[in-house]
């Protein structure tokens, strides 16, 4: 991950240059869709940079600046975590798709916000997007394949098989069912001699902890009061806890556990989503979410124990 953070400096510190030599060329003045989003931002949650208003302008141009910068390093330290899972691309591929994720990170935002519409741009403002995330991607890509060449040489990692994956997922789907169905299937499935999490979530206290989360929320699912599960405290525990469960499976199981990791976090993320919108749907069609919260719970069993239950040998 910190070879991968590295290399993402690389890579923004190439897309700057050549973002600052279009500016050269073509005499435009510096964009200022970053800063607009932090200010954005920040009136979302209802909170004000401080200071004069040239201070408030200076500060939201900074932050702007310091967010690119962190998206850059935060694309190549995930490029990292993927490679150390097995995925290896030539650079003519993975260089160009590090490129198209830091470009969407960069673009959805402004779209979302209001603040630009990509339909309205023109072939120039395209070109001179997506030129500087493509040079962004290539240096990323090949400066991380660099950093690491010796070291994979020495130590190779066998990427984990599909059905590990597909474990890894229906343990993330789970957990965007109900947030604690992951980590409670773990614990029933697994043995206090296993390695891991997995093991010291098998303990008598780590059992008890999981049925009394997953009891307790069971209930607190069906009552009116309770948040949505998009809401980002919710979402966040529920991506965190798909991508632990996960991770600590496929550690159980003898496998390398980022890959698993990242699939079951964004399960959780997919599911949670989803089910938000069927359990919409059936309320309003039903005239009460009582029969889709019930449905939910079993599904969110199921998907538990085909996640966690030991491979057959």
């Amino acid at each position: 991950m910190l070879r991968g953070a590295a290399a993402g400096a690389a890579g923004t510190t190439a897309l700057n240059a050549v973002s600052y030599l279009d500016m050269v060329l073509r005499g435009r003045p510096a964009s200022q869709a970053p800063a607009e989003v932090v200010r954005r931002l920040a009136g979302s949650a209802g909170t004000a940079l401080p200071g004069g208003r040239e201070q408030r302008a200076n500060r939201a141009e900074a932050l702007g600046a310091l967010s690119g910068s962190a998206v850059g390093v935060g694309v190549g330290a995930l490029a990292g975590l993927l490679r150390r899972a097995g995925l290896r691309l030539p650079t003519a591929v993975g260089g160009p798709l590090l490129g198209a994720v830091a470009m969407a990170a960069s673009d959805v935002p402004l779209a979302a916000l209001g603040i630009s519409d990509p339909r309205s741009w023109s072939r120039l403002d395209w070109i001179s997007d997506v030129v500087p995330h493509l040079v962004y991607g290539v240096t990323t890509h090949a400066a991380l394949v660099a950093g690491l060449r010796e070291q994979e040489r020495r130590a190779p990692v066998a990427p984990p098989p599909a059905s590990v994956l597909a474990r890894a997922a229906a343990l993330g789907a789970a957990s965007g069912c109900r947030s604690s169905a992951g980590l409670t299937a773990v614990a029933l499935t697994s043995a206090r001699t296993d390695r891991g999490l997995a093991g010291r979530l098998a303990s008598g206290t780590g059992r008890a902890v999981a049925g009394s989360m997953a009891a307790g929320e069971l209930v607190i699912d069906k009552l009116p009061s309770t948040p949505s599960r998009l809401a980002p405290p919710s979402l966040g525990a529920r991506t965190l806890s798909g991508g632990t469960s996960a991770a600590a499976v496929a550690h159980r199981d003898g496998h390398d556990p980022v890959l698993p990791a990242l699939v079951g976090a964004l399960g959780a993320v997919g599911m949670s989503v989803l089910a938000t919108r069927l359990r919409g749907s059936g309320s309003r069609w039903l005239g009460t979410d009582l029969p889709g919260a019930f449905a939910e719970d079993g599904l969110a069993a199921l998907l538990g124990w085909l996640g966690a239950r030991r491979p057959a040998t």
